[in-house]
């Protein structure tokens, strides 16, 4: 029995069932016993593997995107060059690589990281040693200017509650104890004015997801942008209507039953991308799959040329990885891209209006 466990029985044992989004966020962000506060859950040797873990060539794309829509801008010549959730920081390693090409590009960016984890900062600390980074709580932390960000899986990670639609209400689907285990169960049905217009696309039982954090996070990104300029890519797995159940946890590249090892297992919900797009303050394009993004970007020409300096394993692990970017069949589809832009401006490299 984990720590977390014996802490989240006792809190359910005095005060009642507890929401899917509290049961979250104490399991990501806990300060002693949270997923991430005690961990880093990246790559082979962790619980799940990010694009940027997998090829430099993500990296690159997003940051000769983020370059190109920084030149459509006009190059302002200083910037907020910003990531959510940066993971270990190899992201935004790359994103710099790739944009020291890019004359007063590196110039005018400010590095800024939105990571809510000491133990990760320490870890992008040491990825990103050569280069002067700010790190924040929030997004609302953010400094003033024209705003370049990027966030690659992070909204997965935003606690959500989730709904089950009983006749023409809504039962929350909360976490309990039975037997002293912790076990799903339904709270009464009630009116929920958020899922009134979903009553016309929805049928008895159907599971709705919100995440209450994204609206006002896409609100605060989206003014910015739209009142001192700049770009935003969204890059997660998701879709864009929530329907059913997608509540889900991995650890060791394997899914696991979310109420097992609260604080042992990551714990993440496709994105609802509709809402981030009605959230939005400025202008926003169109869902798009990663794998045309990148394709869009020129993965195939740039896979190509990293390819003539290796043979062997090293070849095959480049292809492999290439084909798990972009095909439909890995992460191609699976995972999409919604840029935000100025309004009256030209949308992000790789994505449409």
């Amino acid at each position: 029995m984990t720590a977390l466990r014996q802490i989240l029985a006792r809190q359910i044992a005095q005060s009642g069932p507890i929401s899917i989004a509290d049961y979250m966020t104490q399991c990501l962000l806990h300060s002693d016993h949270g997923y991430y506060a005690t961990r880093d859950p990246f790559g082979v040797a962790g619980d799940f593997t990010t694009a940027p873990e997998i090829s430099q060539m993500f990296g690159e794309l997003v940051g000769l995107c983020l370059a190109q829509s920084w030149m459509n801008a006009g190059a302002p010549n200083r910037i907020v060059l910003a990531e959510l959730g940066p993971g270990r920081g190899t992201l935004m390693a790359d994103i710099l690589r790739a944009t020291r090409a890019v004359p007063g590009f590196l110039a005018s960016s400010e590095v800024h990281l939105v990571e809510a984890s000491d133990h990760l900062r320490a870890i992008q600390a040491q990825t990103l040693k050569d280069m002067p980074v700010t790190w924040h709580d929030t997004v609302s932390a953010l400094p003033e200017g024209p705003l370049f960000l990027v966030a690659n899986e992070f909204l997965d990670a935003l606690p959500i509650r989730q709904f089950v639609r009983s006749g023409d209400q809504w039962r929350e689907k909360v976490i309990g104890l039975h037997d002293q285990a912790l076990c799903f169960g339904l709270a009464d049905p009630i009116p929920q004015a958020l899922l009134a217009t979903r009553l016309a696309t929805t049928r008895e039982g159907d599971v709705i997801e919100i995440s209450s954090q994204v609206p006002g996070l896409v609100q605060t990104l989206s003014q910015r942008i739209d009142t001192d300029g700049g770009a935003a890519l969204i890059i997660d797995y998701g879709d864009w209507h929530s329907l059913g159940d997608t509540f889900q946890a991995l650890q060791g590249h394997t899914r696991v039953d979310p109420l097992a090892a609260p604080g042992q297992a990551d714990l993440t919900a496709h994105v609802d991308f509709e809402a981030v797009a009605k959230a939005a303050q400025c202008a926003h394009t169109r869902l798009t799959t990663q794998g045309v993004f990148l394709e869009r970007l020129g993965i195939v020409q740039r896979a190509s040329s990293l390819a003539k300096g290796l043979t062997g394993e090293a070849l095959k692990s480049h292809i492999a990885a290439h084909r798990r970017l972009t095909h439909p069949d890995e992460m191609g589809t699976l995972f999409k891209v919604l840029g935000l832009y100025q309004n009256g401006q030209t949308p992000p490299p790789g994505l449409e209006a």
